[in-house]
């Protein structure tokens, strides 16, 4: 399996960041394909900046390992093969300064499945699975599909910087709650988790025996490098013996669809628990996703760094108009290509609704379990998020 990388053409790794710019800003015309942002609003002047899928094209090392993967004609049933498990156990340690072993390593075809299997094994059914909204859609749904009962804390913001309800949180009955649902970097919120913060939920999961679930999807699309990730079982040892961390390529590599990610459990009994939860439930991950998780994080380095630069200055923009149009405003972004967007100043009971009228499609806030808010992916280019900003700064300001 390996002999399908080996092909590679090494001109990739050293790409142009000025070419790569030129790609972000024409990204390839996606209106009339098989993409479901796209599609929802195809016969319509509506600009799609909802679900958490980015424009961009995959970048070119991928594109390469999945074209010479192809050229064997043959799609049978395929086990992760030992230099993709290096490949992660590498990228994690450069990108994220975590040193992991590849026996660690769960197959899975998402991080949705991961967290909803985690579930399971949270005490018996009827234990508490925190979890802190505004939140992914999907982590306020998980504890009820598997039988567990979802304990909130919402987070507070303040000083214009979302936070945990550390009061809050003190308040509730630990004693029901059996595993911590985290989410690092914290989807919508932009958040990056700090050390002090993730020490103090640890604490809390090492006092009353949680076991935790952290789904670190984002972890490689951290814009401002004053706010690094860490993962939280990279904290200690023991720490790390009750957590399972899941992650992907595909959202830093935008590969969403080729379904492909992993849990890292270091605790071997834990693990064998997880892949029993698994059998006749959750399929094995898509084998073209495991070529291109692999080209991903040997190779993509590259593209990614690019990548999150023309992010940032989207994340610049995007802060410098929401925070002058009236009735909006915003919070920085320490990672994702996602904006929280607070616009109950506004007076519209449905904000989403609102600007979806103006020509501009928002996610819900209310799906994230706060109302008065919508999110927005600015993982575009630069030219289509300028035209949504207008459209929606000529809504407020014209309605």
């Amino acid at each position: 399996m390996t002999g399908f990388l080996q092909t590679l053409d090494p001109i990739f790794e050293h790409c142009a960041e000025h070419i790569m710019n030129e790609l972000f800003d024409t990204p390839p015309e996606r209106r009339h394909t098989d993409s479901i942002k796209w599609r929802r609003y195809q016969d319509s002047d509506v600009l799609p900046l909802w679900v958490a899928d980015m424009d961009f094209a995959a970048p070119p090392p991928v594109l390469e390992a999945l074209q010479t993967r192809l050229q064997h004609p043959v799609f049978g049933y395929a086990d992760p093969w030992p230099s993709l498990n290096e490949a992660v156990v590498e990228g994690i340690a450069r990108d994220h300064n975590w040193q992991i072993e590849a026996d660690w390593i769960v197959w899975l075809p998402g991080v949705v499945p991961g967290f909803n299997l985690a579930c399971r094994l949270a005490g018996d059914p009827g234990a508490g699975v925190l979890a802190f909204p505004p939140v992914y859609p999907p982590m306020l749904h998980a504890a009820a599909n598997n039988d567990r009962r979802l304990v909130r804390s919402d987070l507070v913001e303040t000083d214009n910087r979302w936070g945990i309800d550390w009061d809050h949180l003190a308040a509730l009955d630990h004693k029901a709650i059996r595993m911590l649902l985290l989410c690092n970097p914290h989807n919508p919120v932009g958040r990056v988790w700090t050390q002090e913060e993730l020490v103090r939920l640890a604490r809390y999961a090492e006092h009353n025996d949680w076991l935790i679930c952290s789904d670190d999807i984002h972890c490689g699309l951290v814009l401002n490098p004053a706010t690094p990730y860490r993962p939280i079982a990279s904290l200690d040892e023991s720490l790390a013996q009750r957590t399972i961390t899941l992650m992907a390529p595909s959202k830093t590599w935008n590969i969403p669809a080729l379904q492909a990610a992993f849990a890292i459990i270091p605790n071997a009994q834990l693990r064998q628990q997880y892949q029993h939860a698994a059998l006749g439930l959750v399929a094995s991950p898509n084998v073209l996703g495991l070529v291109a998780a692999e080209a991903a994080y040997r190779h993509g380095d590259t593209w990614r760094q690019a990548m999150l630069e023309y992010l940032r200055g989207n994340a610049s923009l995007l802060a410098q108009s929401v925070n002058n149009i009236p009735g909006l405003r915003t919070t920085p972004i320490e990672a994702t290509y996602l904006a929280w967007i607070n616009c109950k100043e506004l007076g519209q009971t449905h904000p989403q609704r609102f600007f979806e009228q103006a020509g501009v499609g928002l996610s819900n806030g209310k799906d994230f379990g706060l109302e008065g808010y919508v999110r927005l992916n600015f993982g575009c280019s630069r030219a289509l998020l300028s035209e949504a900003l207008q459209r929606m700064h000529r809504a407020i300001t014209q309605s």
